[in-house]
């Protein structure tokens, strides 16, 4: 029982490469509990100090896999899908954070999509500060949740400037984007085959321009018999 909770307690850490740059993952047996991206190898210490109250220790032993699932998630190959520890975070967190893990790279979504699809329509605020707290930065995509009105807000692991520069980097038209929350355009229709969609989504892209129409609200193109889409499923 001593050694279990040893095990319990020690935290490892590895850096691992990535094309944006460091990223520092902590991990607990072999969940990963915190990650940091570009803080130093003695900023990423105190972080995790503050977080679990004890200092890491430096563990190559993940190293190779995490890396491997963490470039394939940089580059939009797939989601990352090791085993992640959520101790310590409320269930509400929990929701908001699995939600979060579901929007696919080179999209966003706005903070009112999250709450809605967690069931918790009212909660927009609540849905911010679990994100603000999200532990385990980058690979849990929190960079990808964005204002209602379609600004991209702020970026707890960072600063707005490290949020637009994970998204441009995954492909979102960051310039696009704030040309139309400009001009509060929150959804993208295709006047043919009637299905709405949130302007980042995938199959937004690929409307051909002469049949793209935009829209404010959601009232007028459901008033028009607009299919919401099945993929980004807008709100």
């Amino acid at each position: 029982m001593h050694t279990a909770r040893k095990d319990l307690n020690t935290i490892g850490y590895a850096p691992v490469s990535t094309p944006l740059g460091q990223l520092y993952v902590a991990f607990r047996g072999s969940a990963v509990c915190y990650a940091a991206l570009g803080s130093g190898v003695r900023g990423f210490e105190r972080r995790c100090v503050r977080a679990f109250g004890v200092r890491p220790v430096r563990d190559l032993r993940l190293a190779k896999g995490l890396a491997r699932r963490a470039v394939d998630h940089s580059t939009g190959k797939r989601s990352f899908s090791a085993t992640l520890d959520f101790s310590g975070l409320t269930p509400f967190q929990r929701l908001v954070l699995k939600k979060t893990l579901q929007i696919p790279a080179g999209e966003v979504r706005s903070y009112q999509w999250v709450a809605k699809e967690i069931g918790a329509r009212r909660a927009v605020r609540a849905v911010g500060t679990a994100l603000a707290r999200n532990p385990i930065p980058f690979l849990i995509p929190c960079h990808r949740v964005v204002r209602t009105d379609g600004r991209i807000g702020h970026y707890s692991a960072g600063g707005p400037g490290v949020k637009a520069k994970l998204l441009a980097f995954e492909g979102v038209d960051l310039v696009g984007l704030a040309r139309l929350a400009t001009r509060r355009i929150r959804f993208v229709g295709n006047g043919t085959s009637k299905s709405l969609c949130l302007p980042s989504c995938y199959s937004a892209r690929r409307i051909p321009e002469q049949n793209v129409v935009y829209f404010t609200t959601q009232r007028e193109p459901l008033r028009k018999r607009y299919r919401p889409c099945q993929n980004c499923r807008p709100t």
